[in-house]
């Protein structure tokens, strides 16, 4: 922090002192016309030209330039007006644009709770996107190596790129794309130009405000010293919303016929959101030289909290009543579930308390210099911080009801109360304190980055300019969990009694008070009644650990209790509070270095009946990898009782151990491409685009921490202990080692721009991929006491499978200028993409059951193919977030005073996830009694299309009102979990409507 401070200041220092000497002679002289933003790098910049926008035709304006003229396969969003994208996320931006899609889900390989605003994004199919601010790289500390979008203030932003093809001058690390966001610069501007936005947003289902505001200030002054910008932008905006949800369980087959789950559940949760955002940006230019300073922050502030109801009853001793009914596959429509065994039906009744701060910054400094007509230079530096933090705290109360009834019939899951049922919901004696969870993570990296480009121009028909250059980076990155990362602790549970505690810890005895709410479900799903329940009270899960520890002692008092009754020798387990920091085991520090070198010719051939222009180049980047952490063996070899020996099968003599473990890694990345476009015509062109990418993997997947043991299964015969089988396993929670994935790409466009406003384009594209990440088994040495190495088989992620996406855009806009008045205000937009997508393992893990009952990961079949509660196995999954088929819809209008909007955006189903939390376990069951086995559900997000809707009324140059509304069609967000009966719900998510009002004023 105080490095980049520093740095900061000294930059800063500098450009004020040419500023403030410069403004001692000011003129009046108007100044020039707008220029393009000096910040990013001039590759990037060159031939795009920069348009000051107001209203959305306007922006569509630029932004179709913007694609017609680029040297690569391009699509863009622009503001229509200063600080105003046309969605209130970046993500929601994202969306509009052909080849991209956005994921609903609060945190990556969450899938069991919903984002309004939207997280992840994916280009073409694939996650596998890099970010950039201004033209240079930029990331959030999440352990990836993108930038957490929906951290990203919009009102900063005048535009969204999204290049679908690398050009040699562009960064590596893009396989899916590369999103580029776009700020404002002095220079944009003729002079003075300053706004300011007022507003509020409004969650329907919530009923509250919450306020938002941004402004801009800019000048631009022309001295004897040059010419000097200044400007200044801010922003902060507050955002709650709410999701309701039903949720079934996993269905289970209990008689060889029919299938039923083990429950429904509701809940709600609720989310506040607080987004700060400053940019600056100093400008200079004079002659032939221009320098810019940018520095860029955003701080994002959540927190939400969660009252459930959720079953936990035990499958195979669920009773289903006489008068059930069955859909055509065997699943349960309507029924009442008993459990006799267990003496009721277990649910658990939780409160969640979770809150995470992220900030980053971002400093950038850049110099141009155009020594001749034929060279010109640039340097460009950057320093990034960024760091995170979270705390997550879970306390449950459980509940024993005597039977739940279930209506599985209609679209959403809905569980039937009687009375008998509310009143066992209000009886405390009914609830008794259940478990605890916490989870704590922190994250930090940072980024320095240095690059130098130089351009030579030709005197030549055909030849156009030479670019080259390199790029110099040094980055950074720990993360450290809780170890273990969600500690789950009972504080009392039905299956403890009896051998650990005498009895549950009741909410109705006097010695087990802490407190409790009566949580009522307001405005449920818009208006349905669900009952209230008893959850602890807020204070318990922020309370931690204090709080935790005193719950944990009514298991204390139980279980001494037991122990005078069973006459136990030994004390009860006491419970102990996850370790953060302390434990190898939590911690990941990555260190990577890479030099890059880039040379890229233009060229064209002006001359032709149909003109042919474009580029050709490569890239060549060497990347250093360096990881810190731990690696731990034991053995569980026999100990030899005195008088006793040992045969049969040999046991490797390796000692145990647990020490620091440095891994490291260089490899060298080689990347052609080949960019072409034909012009048929001024409105028809065509393109070809080649290209070799990489992204490297995420630095969550290359922890360096390997635990390794020595199993043995033996025999005693007489006084020898016969060794059977020696097994040498491990598990690594990450690889250093792995290379990234790599991709050979194709794209073929086709684009007519029959107006300002109006264009048709078709995309083909391909993208042909190898040394995809998965979870599979890889091998890792010792040496034994002689000195022989020894063989381990571990599970960890390797480079283990390849595959493709291919498919298609097509995308449409235009005015109806030809209708008269103001008619020819309305306008339409739309596109669709289609994506086919498949992987292949390089060495295939599939069988028709899985085995055994874990769902870590050493389960391969388990974890790649997804397994049915009765063990049969899937297998065949696409991409993970991967829709085959998207479209988006907008009519718009843009006359006079007014601009307006109504936007449709829809994506059909995709896989979320295969072995996720909520839909995996092990207590399902092999056919034929063939026992216990574990299973992972395939989680799928079900087809999904949204309404939005804004206008705008501009009573003057200067002012302006505007309206929006999002999910207008009050659209519900659905989950499915694949089983062989079929794609079952498995959720069900209620946001309601949300809306925003805001006024502008501007000078």
């Amino acid at each position: 922090m105080k490095t980049l401070q520093r740095t900061a200041v000294s930059l800063a220092a500098a450009q004020l002192a040419l500023l403030c000497s410069g403004l001692a002679s000011a003129q009046t002289t108007p100044a020039p016309a707008p220029a393009a933003a000096a910040s990013a790098p001039e590759a990037k910049t060159q031939r795009i030209e920069t348009v000051t926008v107001s209203g959305r035709r306007a922006a569509l304006q630029s932004a179709q330039k913007i694609k017609q003229e680029a040297d690569e396969i391009v699509d863009s969003v622009n503001a229509d007006d200063i600080g105003k994208l046309p969605d209130k996320s970046v993500t929601e931006v994202l969306q509009r644009i052909v080849g991209v899609t956005i994921d609903r889900t609060m945190a990556k390989g969450d899938p069991e709770h919903y984002s309004v605003e939207g997280s992840g994004v994916n280009v073409r199919g694939l996650s596998y996107v890099r970010s950039e601010v201004n033209g240079r790289d930029t990331f959030s500390a999440n352990g990836g190596r993108a930038l957490n979008f929906e951290d990203v203030p919009p009102e900063l932003m005048a535009g969204v790129d999204v290049y679908k093809n690398p050009s040699a001058e562009q960064v590596e690390g893009a396989v899916g794309g590369l999103v580029n966001l776009r700020t404002a610069m002095p220079f944009d501007y003729n002079g003075l130009k300053g706004a300011i936005t007022l507003g509020g947003n409004y969650n329907d289902l919530q009923g509250k405000w919450s306020p938002a505001a941004s402004g801009l200030i800019s000048n631009r002054w022309r001295t004897d010293l040059g010419e000097f910008g200044a400007l200044l932008s801010l922003a902060r905006s507050k955002t709650t919303t709410r999701t309701d949800l039903w949720q079934a369980e996993p269905y289970y087959n209990i008689d060889g016929t029919h299938w039923v789950p083990k429950g429904a559940q509701w809940r709600d949760s609720n989310f506040d959101r607080t987004r700060d955002g400053s940019y600056g940006a100093l400008q200079w230019r004079k002659d032939n030289i221009s320098s810019s300073l940018t520095y860029f922050e955003s701080k994002y502030r959540m927190h939400w909290d969660e009252n459930a109801l959720f079953a936990q009853s035990t499958p195979s001793n669920l009773k289903i009543s006489s008068g059930a009914t069955y859909g055509a596959n065997g699943a349960l429509l309507t029924g009442t579930l008993t459990d006799p065994t267990d003496g009721g039906i277990n649910f658990g009744a939780d409160t969640r308390y979770m809150t995470r701060d992220s900030r980053t910054r971002d400093l950038g400094w850049n110099l141009k210099w155009k020594a001749s007509d034929r060279w010109s230079f640039s340097t460009d530096l950057q320093i990034v911080k960024s760091k995170t933090n979270a705390f997550d705290s879970t306390v449950a109360t459980g509940l024993q009801m005597p039977k739940e009834t279930l209506d599985l019939s209609g679209s959403t899951p809905r569980v039937v109360f009687d009375a008998s049922d509310l009143a066992a919901l209000q009886d405390k004696g009914n609830y008794y304190w259940a478990f605890t969870m916490e989870h704590l993570d922190r994250s930090k990296a940072d980024s320095k980055v240095w690059r130098a480009d130089a351009k030579f121009n030709f005197d030549s028909a055909v030849l156009q300019d030479l670019r080259f250059g390199i790029r110099l980076t040094d980055r950074n990155a720990t993360t450290i969990n809780s170890t273990p990362s969600y500690n789950w602790a009972a504080i009392t549970q039905t299956w403890q009694q009896g051998w650990d505690i005498s009895h549950v810890a009741r909410l109705n005895d006097p010695r087990f008070n802490a407190p409790v709410t009566l949580h009522e479900f307001k405005n449920f799903f818009g208006g349905q009644s669900v009952p209230s329940i008893y959850v602890p009270a807020v204070s318990l899960a922020q309370g931690y650990p204090n709080s935790y520890a005193d719950l944990h002692k009514y298991h204390d008092i139980l279980c001494a209790e037991q122990a005078a009754a069973q006459g136990w020798s030994s004390g009860c387990a006491t419970w102990a509070p996850a370790t953060f920091g302390t434990d190898p085991l939590g911690t990941n520090e990555q260190h990577e270095k890479t030099q890059a070198a880039y040379g890229q010719l233009r060229f064209g051939w002006e001359d032709l009946p149909m003109p042919v222009d474009g580029n050709i180049g490569l890239r060549v980047v060497r990347t250093d990898m360096k990881a810190a952490g731990y690696m731990v063996f034991k053995t569980n070899a026999p100990t030899l009782q005195p008088g006793q020996s040992i045969g049969g099968v040999p046991i490797p003599s390796v000692t145990a151990f647990a020490k620091p473990l440095d891994a490291g890694q260089t490899y060298t990345n080689v990347l052609p491409s080949l960019n072409l476009r034909l012009k048929a015509s001024d409105q028809l062109q065509f393109r070809f685009a080649a290209a070799q990418a990489i992204s490297r993997p995420d630095f969550s997947d290359m922890q360096a921490y390997t635990a390794l043991s020595l199993d043995t299964t033996q025999h005693t015969v007489g006084n020898t202990v016969v060794v059977d089988s020696v097994a040498l396993t491990g598990k690594a929670n990450g690889n250093p080692l792995l290379r990234p994935v790599k991709s050979n790409q194709l794209d073929l466009t086709g684009e007519w721009y029959f107006s300002k406003t109006g264009s048709l384009t078709v995309a083909l594209f391909d993208k042909e991929l190898k040394d995809i990440i998965v979870k599979q088994s890889a091998t890792t040495q010792l040496l034994d006491g002689a000195g022989k190495p020894v063989t381990f088989n571990i599970t960890s992620p390797v480079n283990g499978a390849k595959g493709h996406a291919r498919g298609l855009e097509v995308a449409f806009q235009r005015y109806l200028d030809m209708l008269p008045g103001w008619l020819s205000g309305i306008g339409v937009q739309a596109n669709y993409t289609y994506v086919d997508s498949k992987t292949k393992p390089y060495d295939p893990v599939l069988t028709a059951y899985c085995s055994g009952t874990s769902t870590g990961p050493e389960n391969f079949n388990l974890n790649i193919n997804g397994c049915d509660t009765d063990g049969r196995t899937f297998g065949n999954l696409p991409l993970i977030n991967l829709s085959k088929n998207a479209y988006n819809l907008a009519l718009l209008y843009d006359y006079g005073p007014v601009s307006a909007r109504l936007a449709y955006s829809w994506r059909s189903k995709y896989l979320q996830g295969v072995n996720v939390n909520g839909t995996n376990g092990g207590d399902g069951q092999l056919p034929n009694a063939g026992g216990g086995v574990a299973w992972a559900l395939p989680t799928w997000s079900d087809a999904y299309g949204q309404l939005d809707a804004g206008v705008t009324y501009r009573f003057s140059d200067n002012f302006s009102v505007s309206l929006e509304g999002q999910n207008l069609n009050n659209a519900l967000a659905r989950q499915l979990m694949q089983q062989h009966i079929g794609f079952m719900t498995r959720g069900v998510n209620y946001t309601g409507r949300r809306y925003s009002v805001q006024a502008s004023y501007s000078f």
